[in-house]
C-alpha cells in the first residue's frame, strides 16, 4: 500500500491523535504544576492552557474513534474543532512566551491581596516570607508580612527569601514549557486538519465498492 493510500492515511491520523493525547496531558500537568507552585490564582492564562489541554485531549479521542471507524460525521467535527483549538492554542502559547517579568510581578502583586491565613499557608508551603521588596511601596507590605511570617526559614541563620522570587522562578519555568510546547504542536494541528480532510474523502477498500466514500 502506497503512503498516500487509505491505510496509510488512517494510521498517520491515528498516530497524530495519540501524540495529541500526550500533548494534552502534558499541557494539563505542567499548567497544574505551575498553578500550584507560585503562579497562584493570578495568571488566568494558565487556566486557558488547561482548557486547551482538555479540549485537545477530548478532540484527539474523537479523532482516534473517527479514524478507526472512518466515521464521516466525527471526522467533520474533528476538523472544525481542531482548527478552533489551533487558533486558541496559538494565541495562548504566544501569550505565555510574551508575558514579561514586570507583568508577572504585577499579576502576583494583585493575587497577594488575600487573607493573612492564606498568606501564612503559602509562606509555610514555600518556606519564604513576604512577596516583593523591590520598591518603597512594596517594602512596607513586605515588612508587615515578614513580621507575621511563621515559616520554618525564620528560625534559620540565613533567613528567608521572598515568596515573590520563589513564585517567579516556578512561574517562569512553567510559562516557558507551556509556551514552547504549545506553540510547536499548534502547527501540527494544521497537518491534522489536512490529514483528516484527505482521509475523509478516501474510499475504504474493505467497504462496498458501490458505496459512496
Amino acid at each position: 500500500m502506497v503512503c498516500g493510500g487509505f491505510a496509510c492515511s488512517r494510521n498517520a491520523l491515528c498516530a497524530l491523535n495519540v501524540v495529541y493525547v500526550l500533548v494534552g496531558l502534558l499541557l494539563i500537568g505542567v499548567a497544574a504544576w505551575g498553578k500550584a507552585y507560585g503562579i497562584v490564582y493570578s495568571l488566568h492564562i494558565i487556566g486557558g492552557v488547561i482548557a486547551v489541554g482538555f479540549f485537545l485531549l477530548l478532540i484527539a479521542i474523537v479523532g482516534l474513534i473517527g479514524a478507526i471507524n472512518h466515521h464521516q460525521v466525527m471526522l467533520f467535527f474533528y476538523m472544525i474543532i481542531l482548527g478552533l483549538v489551533f487558533l486558541f492554542q496559538f494565541g495562548v502559547s504566544c501569550s505565555c512566551l510574551a508575558l514579561t517579568r514586570s507583568k508577572q510581578e504585577s499579576l502576583l502583586n494583585g493575587a497577594w491581596e488575600m487573607s493573612n491565613e492564606t498568606k501564612k499557608s503559602l509562606e509555610n508551603s514555600f518556606n519564604c516570607c513576604g512577596l516583593f521588596n523591590n520598591s518603597l511601596e512594596a517594602s512596607k507590605k513586605f515588612k508587615a508580612d515578614v513580621e507575621m511570617c511563621k515559616a520554618p526559614c525564620t528560625k534559620s541563620k540565613t533567613g528567608c527569601i521572598s515568596c515573590g522570587e520563589v513564585m517567579m522562578e516556578h512561574a517562569g519555568e512553567a510559562l516557558k514549557i507551556l509556551g514552547g510546547v504549545g506553540l510547536f504542536f499548534s502547527f501540527t494541528e494544521i497537518l491534522g486538519v489536512w490529514l483528516a480532510m484527505r482521509y475523509r474523502n478516501q474510499k475504504d477498500p474493505r467497504a462496498n465498492p458501490s458505496a459512496f466514500l
